[in-house]
């Protein structure tokens, strides 16, 4: 299914910023958001995993019910490693675009990778 992609710092991301190898920093930022409505048309509960895909990339994450209430056709990923995966490297302002990315959301059986694989296939 079509999706649009937001990115935004939420409380949990924060909190953690400085632990990025911890257990509650990958648990902040290895998800994503969606509205109740979106999970049911993708057949999803809270905790299924789903492969985010962009025109810059792809990521398995978990999947939570929005806290923010988000709109339908609206997928929100908070900032960090596991958002850089689908955004641009740049947008010709030296600033990655963090929103209104069109994305495909599918759900998956495949782990989620953990924060040290994902550094180590960015540093080879």
């Amino acid at each position: 299914m079509e999706f649009t992609l937001v990115t935004a710092r939420t409380m949990e991301q924060g909190m953690y910023i400085d632990e990025k190898f911890s257990d509650d920093y990958f648990k902040a930022t290895a998800c994503c958001e969606m509205s109740e409505e979106d999970m049911k048309a993708l057949g999803l509960k809270e905790g299924d995993r789903v492969r985010i895909t962009t025109e810059f990339g792809s990521v398995v994450l978990y999947v939570k019910k929005s806290v923010l209430d988000l709109p339908k056709g609206i997928v929100m990923i908070p900032l960090g490693i596991y958002a850089n995966r689908v955004l641009p490297s740049e947008s010709g302002t030296g600033t990655p675009l963090y929103k209104c990315i069109k994305c495909k959301v599918e759900k998956t059986a495949e782990d989620v990778l953990p924060i040290e694989r994902i550094v180590e296939e960015v540093i080879r």
